[in-house]
């Protein structure tokens, strides 16, 4: 283990999965229904027609191959307005905290990850997550804390913090400075190669790609972990 001295890790089909909580937002959009009704003066849409035409059209931003980050509360009133759905900031805050707290609940954290993150720690080694999400950093915080995530890793670096995605390299040295560790003695584990395997390696670090939640298998010559538990192999 002296060569590597942190691991750097995706959030998302790494750590976690998610399974879209159709329902629960549905939920959640039928009870604002009557305070969207009041702020418009008109009877609000049905709580499907607003996932459909609001919430569905934002998932373009989260899978966004952009290296400059988005003004996720602008282009989230964007989307409302669009709708025809011009509602005051206050409220669209208080929905989307609502929104993301049926992604909190919906999050699955993955099976090896906290066996794997402790095993780090009692090793020494520095932890850290680095992670496109778009979404207000306290909210993606108070996620990854009450997952148990947080509790096991020395930092959390989010692309909405720094203003760039991944493959940007201002991302993966946010997260190296951020868990004091040189790219050279790190290792990044994740799941897509153009994010978590290129992006990391023009860097000088260490990548690996872990199979189990990808959307898509690697190509030739990328290095491949079918999950989390096999990343002390190779520490």
């Amino acid at each position: 283990m002296s060569g590597t001295d942190g691991v750097l890790f995706d959030y998302g089909r790494t750590l976690v999965t998610f399974a879209y909580p159709t329902d629960e937002l549905l939920r959640v959009l039928g009870e604002f229904r009557p305070r969207i009704e009041a702020a418009l003066g008109v009877p609000s849409p049905e709580a499907r027609t607003i996932l459909h035409d609001v919430l569905l059209p934002m998932e373009k931003y989260v899978e966004s191959k952009s290296e400059d980050e988005v003004d996720y509360a602008g282009v989230y009133r964007d989307s409302w307005g669009r709708a025809g759905l011009r509602l005051p900031d206050a409220l669209l805050s208080e929905i989307l905290d609502a929104e993301q707290q049926c992604w909190d609940r919906a999050v699955e954290v993955d099976r090896d990850a906290l066996r794997v993150l402790r095993w780090l720690r009692e090793r020494g080694i520095k932890r850290g997550v680095c992670s496109n999400a778009p979404f207000p950093p306290e909210m993606m915080r108070r996620q990854v804390k009450s997952n148990g995530i947080a509790g096991l890793v020395d930092a959390i670096v989010f692309s909405s913090e720094v203003g760039r995605r991944k493959p940007a390299p201002e991302v993966y040295q946010a997260a190296l400075d951020a868990i004091a560790t040189t790219a050279d003695r790190t290792l990044f584990v994740g799941d897509r190669v153009r994010e978590d395997y290129e992006g990391p390696r023009a860097l000088g670090m260490r990548a690996v790609i872990v199979t189990r939640h990808a959307d898509e298998h690697p190509p030739k010559g990328v290095p491949i972990l079918g999950s989390l538990a096999e990343v002390p192999s190779l520490l």
